[in-house]
Order: structure tokens, then C-alpha cells, then sequence
């Protein structure tokens, strides 16, 4: 029977046992769950409720118990509904009646709401160690390719040269930017509901500064049924998971164009592609491809917590157990589409040549053409009519603008002279947009030290194991 059969006369039948049973995922916190009684049974005998012989057995055993999880040699058994069942039903099983005192002022609620809440900051301290390799990565990519000139595209059109560098800065940004949902999520998780017991407290004099102390969290839930029945830390978690897979489905979207024989920008490490299995030649860019693809998933996730929690009155309600499966595949679907785009990243090759020549094409040198007459003393609105013009001429003869000779220059406007020549090499035209925040190289080189400084920043920021 049950732990808590005491008021039925009855077992449960085997199909609803299953149907209830939590176990399979509970595993995955099954440290925690151990932390949060070792905690509560030190407060226990520090108050008085229970002996000190009584909570040392109790912790040698969860210590016994805790190595035994970790080597893999742990009992588990399937009649058990949920992990907090088998770790206090193998306790007394082995220590006897020290083991059925380690639930006094406790309830499964508290219990499980303390579980999670470490398990949550667990996992978003790893996401956050995932993101910093991953930021390094790109700031590393960005040093060794500096000065390398690629077209810059709006609408997937090429627009205007920038700096490949910069390119791989502005996902650093984002992933920075990550990296601040990740820790806010766990700073909304660091609270301690134990000691809250099923929904209204206990009238044991619990002290819960000193489970809130021991457990490492920043302060203890001050309602009892907001302790037991709030799943918004997890909520913030998911959304940051789900904020980040989109940065690197966008990430991912462009390797895979720029690894296209199309685009030819990069190639990728055999480490990280795949082959076909009836076409010899084909090097398949199939892990940016599953993280692409791998993004639903976890948007999957988000929505499914927010409609599990739509509409539950408090405290606690059965619902609360599909709370836990879908923080746990978003945190591991993005620690490892996170490793997996560091991996490419790093491996990659880089085609400087091919994405150059590429920058001159599609007319990305018109803005500065313009630009250029602008700086003569022509209104902009004139000048951009003018080179639209020009841009039309050349489609009709099958020229870019860098094939005009001087005379055709001249028949479009009398302010252009022969130095218009510099103001068509795309270098040239990266190289000089040097407002901060520009792809401009002195520009680019002021961003990466300030991508480096942030990067250090929340290195020091990031939660201590």
C-alpha cells in the first residue's frame, strides 16, 4: 500500500497507479529531492522535533541512498508513484522508524515545489555555462576573421559590405542578451518553499531562514500557497530556452545558406555534416538543420506549461505534475543545440574570397554612390532618384556599377568625377562606417572589446557550483 493509504480501504488499481506515477521523470531530481530532506531534517532535530541519533541516521542513510543514485545501483521500484515515495520508503526500509519521522512538518507539495526550484537553478546554471562557451566561440571567430567582407542582406537581398566579424557579433549580442533571461529565471526560482507544507504551513516550529540557509537559496516563499502552487520560474526558464533556440534557428538558417553550393561562404567540418545515402557527392548540413528544427520543440514546451497552468485555482492541484517534463527537454535541447553550434562555428571554414566577390554583386555599392553625391551638395531624396537610375542602366546593359566608365558616370550627374572609383570597393565601403556600433573595422574592433568585456562580465556573474 501507499505511503498515504492509511485512508483508503482499497489499493489502487495497477492502470491508475501507472496513469499517476511521476517516477520516470523524477529520477531526474532525485539529488535534489535528497538535498531538500537532509535540509529539513537538520532544521527538524535544530528545533527540537525530532533527536539528533534520529537525523543522523536519517543523513547517513540519504547519504547511502544519494551514492547509490549516482552509481546506478538504487532500487528503483515501479510500484513507487514518484521519487520522493522511493527515497523515504528505501530510507526506512533500511533505518526503520528515524526514516518515518523525516516527513514531520512536510508534505509532498512543499516537498516537490523545493525539488524543482533547486533542480530549475540547476539547470539554468548549466545554461548559462553553455552560453558563455558559446558566446567565447563567437568572439573568437570574430577575432581570426576580421577584416573578411561579406554582403549584408535585408529582405535576403544583398544590401550593403560589412564585416563578416561583425556579422558573428551581432549573435553574441543575442545570446548575451540569453544569457540575462537565464540568470533572471534563476533568481526567480532561488526561494524557498519548504516549510510551507500541503497549502496553509504546519503548526510545527519550523524554522525555515535556517532550510533556506542550508539549501543555498536567496530567501524563503512568504505565502504558504504561493509556495506550493507557483510554476512562473519555470515558465521564465522555458521562455529563455525558447528565446535562445530562436537565436540559434536564426543562427543555424544562415549556415545552412552559406554552406549551399548557391552561397559557398563557408564549409563546414565533416564533424558536423552528414552524408546521403544514394548521392556520393552530398555534404549535408543536418545538425544545423536539427537545431532548426529542434526549436519547435521547445516552443512546444512553453506552451504547453502556460496552458497547464491557465486555469488552476490554488494551492495545489494534480496538474502540477506535468510541470517538470517540459523544463527538463527544453534546458537539454538547448545545452545541446548550444554545443552544437559552438562545435560548427569553431570548425568551420571560412571562404573570405567567395564572400567578397559576393559583396560586390547585387549593387551594394548604390548607397555610397549616393552618399557620394550627397556629400557634393545634392539632397539625398535627389541623389538616391539618381543612382536608382544608374542601377536601371546597368540592369539594361548587364553591368554593375563598378563597369561605368567616367563618361557614364558624367551623363548621370555632372558632380561625379574620377574618385568615385573608391567609393565602389566593398572593403572600402565597410570599412568606413565607423559610427559606434557600425561595421566599420575600428568600429568592429571597439564592439568586440566590449563583447569580450560583457562576456567576462557575466562570467563573473554566472552562479558558483
Amino acid at each position: 500500500m501507499a505511503l498515504w493509504g492509511g485512508r483508503f480501504e482499497k489499493g489502487v488499481d495497477a492502470f491508475t497507479q501507472e496513469f499517476g506515477a511521476s517516477l520516470e521523470v523524477d529520477k531526474n531530481m532525485a539529488q535534489q529531492d535528497i538535498a531538500g530532506s537532509r535540509a529539513h531534517a537538520k532544521m527538524l532535530a535544530k528545533q527540537g522535533i525530532i533527536s539528533d541519533d534520529d537525523q543522523q541516521a536519517i543523513d547517513a542513510g540519504l547519504e547511502r541512498i544519494s551514492g547509490e543514485i549516482k552509481d546506478g545501483s538504487f532500487p528503483w521500484d515501479v510500484n513507487d508513484e514518484d521519487v520522493h515515495m522511493a527515497v523515504e520508503s528505501k530510507l526506512t526500509a533500511e533505518i526503520g522508524q528515524p526514516g518515518a519521522r523525516l516527513h514531520t512538518g512536510r508534505s509532498r507539495n512543499d516537498q516537490v515545489a523545493t525539488d524543482i526550484r533547486l533542480l530549475a537553478k540547476d539547470l539554468a546554471s548549466e545554461l548559462m555555462d553553455g552560453n558563455l562557451e558559446l558566446r567565447r566561440v563567437l568572439v573568437e571567430v570574430a577575432k581570426k576573421h576580421m577584416g573578411v567582407v561579406l554582403p549584408g542582406y535585408t529582405h535576403l537581398q544583398h544590401a550593403q559590405p560589412v564585416l563578416f566579424s561583425h556579422h558573428m557579433l551581432a549573435y553574441s549580442w543575442m545570446f548575451a542578451r540569453d544569457f540575462t533571461r537565464l540568470k533572471a529565471a534563476y533568481t526567480a526560482a532561488d526561494a524557498n518553499p519548504l516549510g510551507a507544507a500541503a497549502l496553509a504551513g504546519t503548526t510545527y516550529p519550523l524554522d525555515r531562514q535556517y532550510t533556506t540557509e542550508l539549501l543555498g537559496f536567496d530567501h524563503a516563499i512568504p505565502n504558504s500557497l504561493d509556495a506550493v502552487s507557483d510554476r512562473d520560474y519555470l515558465l521564465d526558464l522555458i521562455y529563455a530556452c525558447s528565446v535562445s533556440m530562436m537565436h540559434l534557428s536564426r543562427l543555424c538558417e544562415e549556415i545552412v545558406l552559406w554552406s549551399s553550393t548557391e552561397f559557398g561562404f563557408i564549409t563546414l567540418s565533416d564533424s558536423y555534416s552528414t552524408g546521403s545515402s544514394i548521392m556520393p557527392q552530398k555534404k549535408n548540413p543536418d545538425f544545423a538543420e536539427l537545431t532548426r528544427g529542434k526549436t519547435g520543440r521547445v516552443y512546444g514546451d512553453l506552451m504547453a506549461l502556460l496552458t497547464t497552468m491557465k486555469s488552476l485555482p490554488l494551492a495545489y492541484n494534480k496538474d502540477l505534475q506535468e510541470c517538470k517534463e517540459g523544463p527538463l527537454d527544453a534546458a537539454k535541447t538547448l545545452s545541446d543545440c548550444m554545443q552544437i553550434a559552438a562545435g560548427m562555428l569553431e570548425t568551420m571554414t571560412v571562404n573570405a574570397d567567395t564572400m567578397l566577390a559576393q559583396a560586390g554583386k547585387g549593387f551594394t555599392a548604390a548607397t555610397d554612390v549616393a552618399d557620394y553625391l550627397a556629400k557634393k551638395g545634392m539632397p539625398f531624396r535627389e541623389a538616391h532618384r539618381v543612382v536608382g537610375e544608374l542601377v536601371l542602366y546597368c540592369e539594361q546593359h548587364g553591368k554593375g556599377l563598378e563597369d561605368l566608365t567616367p563618361a557614364e558616370f558624367k551623363a548621370a550627374s555632372e558632380l561625379f568625377e574620377d574618385d568615385i572609383a573608391q567609393d565602389l570597393d566593398s572593403a572600402g565601403i565597410a570599412n568606413a562606417r565607423n559610427t559606434y556600433g557600425g561595421t566599420g573595422r575600428k568600429a568592429v574592433e571597439t564592439q568586440l572589446a566590449e563583447a569580450q568585456a560583457s562576456l567576462t562580465a557575466d562570467q563573473e556573474a554566472a552562479p558558483s557550483k
